[in-house]
């Protein structure tokens, strides 16, 4: 599976971060690829392409916050989570998303 997501907490700090670094860590266990952005104090950082976006199976929008180029996901199957369910249940939330693709 070919995952994109961004991770935005309200302070644009440490639990963006964390649950970027915990999806990663989990879809790459689970033998998937995935690109996480981040947006948060520092702006936008390790920025999704729209060419990322076509090739994606599935986004995952673990967002507390308004993020930027929002429309570059309009079509494609999403999840919205909250950011900090990122943090402590990124294997459950992998595990969804290759149920939710089987259907």
């Amino acid at each position: 599976m070919n995952i994109v997501a961004v991770c935005a907490c309200p302070t644009g700090v440490a639990h963006t971060y964390m649950a970027k670094k915990a999806l990663e860590q989990a879809a790459t266990k689970r033998g998937h690829t995935i690109k996480v952005e981040a947006q948060g104090a520092l702006g936008i950082e390790n920025e999704i392409t729209q060419e990322e976006v076509n090739n994606a199976d599935i986004v995952i929008l673990a967002v507390e916050v308004g993020i930027a180029k929002r429309e570059r996901f309009e079509g494609k199957p999403k999840i919205n989570i909250p950011v900090q369910m990122a943090v402590k249940s990124p294997d459950k939330i992998i595990e969804k998303l290759e149920e939710k693709l089987k259907k």
